[in-house]
């Protein structure tokens, strides 16, 4: 990574947030707090699924990879963020940003499409249960998951290649609390156009690819939990569904708000704000939507309360 007068640049500076220092110790509580409690959440329904036999299912299958993409990527952006309150210059490595662009990157598209494949696996569990076994074999659930981090490998490769391309002559100050494209291009005094065209194609195709797959499963779910004769099994299945689809609404919502809008129209405080969400609040938040809210699971946490405590 260079400058316009071609001065190597080794390490760059994260602004982070505009709040006064005063905050600082509030919002490093806070977030502390989001993220012990999202990588307990995720390590503790990664280990119950291992050690009970009735979680070897393909839903689970996805669950335990969902709440590791959820660790991999919240863990690479909420400690540098952190650190952001604890020091007035909070400054990364030029091969810390690209590793950390590259992790978060990936592990971010690997989790879309695992909600992607999450929302099918209920579709065909609730719409097509005869020939649940054959179509989520366990092969075939391998083979989505793989292409999952395949397709979150290939997206943060081209990224992060295309993006530290480019020359940049204005500073290496940052105006984010992690790296990303958008807040790094904003100091190109390159062309940008060929970054931005990327940016929005490969994320466009895989929010509206996932998207339309979560959307589709989700209309032929709800059309079949209407055919339910019994309305209290009609009000819990609504009840569990709408649960999902908010936090799926909320993580594409914000990611969308990020990267598919027009840079002119984007503030940066915003842009932090939506980080915030799909980078640390929705990994605290799916342990207790597609966990805590299930009825075999909190059957094996009252097991295991029982044995231990």
């Amino acid at each position: 990574m260079t400058l316009g007068n071609s001065t190597e640049v080794t390490e760059c500076y994260l602004l982070g947030f505009g709040a006064q220092q005063e905050f600082w110790c509030i919002l490093f509580i806070v977030f502390l707090l989001i993220y012990v409690t999202s990588i307990m959440g995720n390590t503790g329904i990664i280990l119950l699924i291992n050690t009970d036999s009735r979680f070897q299912t393909p839903i689970y299958f996805f669950l335990q990879h969902l709440a590791f993409v959820d660790i991999c990527y919240t863990s690479a952006i909420t400690p540098k963020m952190l650190q952001s309150f604890t020091e007035e210059k909070n400054l990364i490595s030029f091969q810390g940003y690209v590793i950390q662009l590259l992790v978060y990157a990936t592990f971010a598209t690997s989790d879309c499409y695992l909600l992607a494949m999450m929302a099918m696996d209920h579709y065909v569990a609730i719409c097509k249960p005869l020939h649940y076994t054959v179509i989520m074999s366990r092969t075939v659930c391998i083979h989505l998951v793989a292409g999952s981090y395949i397709m979150g490998s290939i997206n943060a490769s081209v990224q992060t290649g295309f993006t530290f391309s480019l020359s940049f002559c204005q500073s290496n100050s940052i105006n984010h609390f992690f790296c990303d494209v958008p807040p790094i291009l904003a100091l190109s005094c390159s062309n940008v156009d060929i970054n931005i065209m990327l940016l929005v194609v490969f994320v466009g195709f895989n929010l509206m690819f996932t998207g339309l797959v979560i959307i589709f499963s989700y209309i032929y779910i709800m059309a079949t939990i209407l055919k339910m004769s019994s309305s209290a099994g009609r009000k819990k299945s609504f009840s569990t569904r709408a649960s999902h689809l908010t936090a799926v609404a909320v993580f594409y919502g914000a990611l969308s708000y990020m990267y598919l809008q027009s840079q002119s129209n984007n503030s940066q405080e915003n842009m932090k704000v939506a980080s915030i969400f799909y980078g640390t609040v929705i990994p605290m938040l799916n342990p207790f939507i597609y966990s805590l809210r299930n009825k075999e699971v909190k059957e094996a946490l009252k097991v295991i309360e029982k044995k231990f405590f």
